[in-house]
């Protein structure tokens, strides 16, 4: 029997609401607001009490669709920003007090896990080996699945926020994440994975990716449909990189595809993109606009 169903991501940047069909699938409804959740985010006290509100504005906002929609079951998960700060218990039982939708805290594991079960459904082609990469507010997700199963995962704490925010400037923003990708590298070799991670189909997805896709393509209006499993090639990225570099974050809004809220936080994304496809060899980067948010629907 098809019922309603409703999955959320409350990630570090940007909250997401997608409310579903079942039997067969069908999206009914896909909300997108950035919060910046991670924002002002100190070791100390956590989330920001502005972050808190504009998360809070954002699951309110949520709560009142879920119900317009006669929702009979839901699932909302927080990821890095929340999992990481020292008052996230204290959010999520306001969240739950304020807005009546309770949150999940997962860790990178599951996290990975329902992001690839996401991308999947959406790949034009999943067969042999992916290599997933998931660029967060707070953190990034690496995946090497076959068939959907995953081989191997790991979480690090190189989010666009957590970057922009916590680092002066590019120089030290490639420092950290050549270091944490390094790890990365060894954690893959000790486990006799890394020549097989290097050598699968490569998929980017979240905001970053799928932004590249949107300036590659000038994109003045969003289409998920074109962007789901656009191919990017390396020197493309190094060129958008390179374009919006040395513009103000004002400017870069004038670039077409750079959403409002990204316009700073780009530059980061983009260098752990392109870090991470040189470190490992990679030419080419598939993007999926289906992640975390798809694969909790799709387990509803």
């Amino acid at each position: 029997m098809s019922r309603n169903v409703a999955a959320i991501d409350l990630g570090t940047n940007t909250a997401r609401l997608l409310i579903a069909q079942t039997h067969p699938f069908r999206q009914i409804l896909l909300q997108r607001v950035i919060t910046r959740l991670g924002g002002g985010f100190t070791r100390e006290e956590g989330l920001s009490a502005a972050a808190r509100a504009r998360a809070l504005a954002a699951l309110t906002q949520f709560a009142a669709e879920i119900r317009a929609a006669g929702v009979e079951r839901v699932r909302a998960v927080a990821t890095s920003a929340v999992r990481d700060a020292a008052n996230g218990a204290e959010f999520c039982r306001s969240a739950l007090e304020e807005t009546g939708i309770s949150l999940e805290v997962i860790d990178g594991d599951e996290e990975a896990r329902l992001t690839l079960q996401g991308v999947i459904s959406s790949l034009d082609d999943g067969a042999g080996d992916l290599s997933v990469f998931d660029i967060g507010g707070g953190s990034t997700e690496y995946t090497l699945a076959q068939g959907g199963s995953v081989l191997f995962s790991r979480s690090l704490p190189i989010g666009v926020v957590r970057l922009t925010e916590g680092k002066s400037g590019v120089v030290a923003m490639e420092d950290k994440i050549g270091r944490e990708l390094d790890r990365l590298k060894r954690d893959l070799e000790r486990e006799g994975m890394v020549e097989r991670f290097a050598a699968g189909t490569l998929i980017g997805t979240a905001g970053t990716a799928t932004t590249l896709a949107a300036v590659q393509m000038q994109m003045e209006d969003y289409d998920y449909r074109k962007v789901n499993n656009f191919v990017l090639g390396l020197a493309e990225i190094e060129a958008i990189y390179r374009r919006l570099l040395p513009l103000a974050p004002a400017e870069r809004l004038e670039v077409p595809g750079l959403e409002p809220g990204r316009e700073d936080l780009i530059i980061s994304g983009i260098l752990i993109t392109i870090i991470t496809m040189r470190l490992f060899g990679f030419t080419r980067m598939k993007v999926s606009d289906s992640g975390l948010l798809e694969g909790l629907a799709l387990e509803l």
